[in-house]
């Protein structure tokens, strides 16, 4: 039995995605005859009519549709075999899926991918960013092979690998009255003017995890969306938030008309980690980046 060969489906979706044989002829990078060639050898292998084709238009017939469905996957797991012979091929090569939640990423990527480029170039990183729960289900499906996550979080049948540990600071707006100072215990800030992040932000709940005062929890009504609006609203007056100690030195905090101080509660107050599925054939990659990060991170 003959089977379809994988630069047909490519040319068969492409046809599909474009709905003009010209176009995926140049998304392919071949001619259009060659395409025109490999989709009809496709349509004779499997014995059905993929398009209706006339002189104005092309469109995939619904079983072309629904075939179309599996070729995407089965074009996926040929990539996939690619990445898995690239990782084997030396020591942290080749693309490597690597998501991040938001509260980290705009505060570590800048301080550790320079060194980390640097030393493997010929590492491909492919970046997502996501909340947390979003992230460990794309890495239960097989769609990110690591994920750089904030910790404690509930990670069952996962494996992770911590490189930092951190503390909180509060931020308050330029002239409050607590606005100046060392460490400041949670018991002595105002809990009517604490903003937090929305709910699904793993911050938001480390925040609460890292304060004695029972008072912030029952009563922070305002919720952001992400840590820049947060920061933003503290600069406006509009109440005091609590911010990890990898964002202090970022332009975004240094340009913002704020006040720090940092949390007295003893710490660390998260620690940020590398996550991995235990069945992921480059563990020891994925445990060398690890220690990378966090070289580079103490290295600033």
């Amino acid at each position: 039995m003959h089977l379809p060969t994988i630069r047909q489906l490519q040319y068969f979706l492409a046809v599909v995605e474009s709905r003009h044989f010209g176009q995926a002829a140049e998304r392919c990078f071949v001619s259009q005859s060659t395409l025109s060639a490999g989709i009809q050898e496709l349509e004779t292998l499997l014995g059905v009519q993929l398009f209706e084709r006339n002189k104005r238009r092309v469109m995939p017939t619904p079983l072309g549709l629904a075939l179309a469905e599996k070729a995407r996957r089965i074009i996926e797991l040929g990539g996939e075999m690619v990445r898995l012979a690239e990782g084997g091929k030396g020591t942290l090569v080749g693309p490597l899926r690597l998501g991040v939640i938001p509260t980290i990423g705009p505060f570590l990527l800048p301080r550790v991918l320079p060194a980390i480029r640097h030393s493997y170039p010929g590492l491909q990183l492919l970046l997502v960013e996501e909340q947390t729960a979003l992230l460990i289900e794309r890495l239960n499906n097989g769609r990110l092979d690591c994920a750089i996550l904030a910790l404690p979080y509930d990670l069952p049948g996962l494996e992770y690998d911590v490189f930092w540990e951190e503390i909180f600071h509060v931020a308050f707006p330029k002239g409050h009255a607590l606005g100046r100072g060392g460490p400041i215990p949670s018991t002595k800030l105002p809990a009517n003017e604490i903003m937090l992040l929305e709910e699904g932000h793993c911050l938001r709940e480390h925040a609460l995890g890292a304060c004695h005062s029972k008072d912030l929890k029952r009563n922070t009504a305002v919720q952001g969306t992400s840590l820049y609006t947060m920061i933003e609203m503290v600069a406006g007056g509009q109440g005091i938030t609590f911010i990890p100690e990898m964002a202090v030195d970022s332009a975004l905090v240094k340009q913002s008309d704020i006040r720090l101080r940092p949390l007295a509660e003893k710490g660390p107050h998260r620690q940020i980690g590398l996550v991995w599925r235990p069945t992921f054939p480059r563990r020891d990659d994925l445990q060398l980046l690890a220690r990378e990060m966090g070289r580079a991170l103490r290295a600033k």
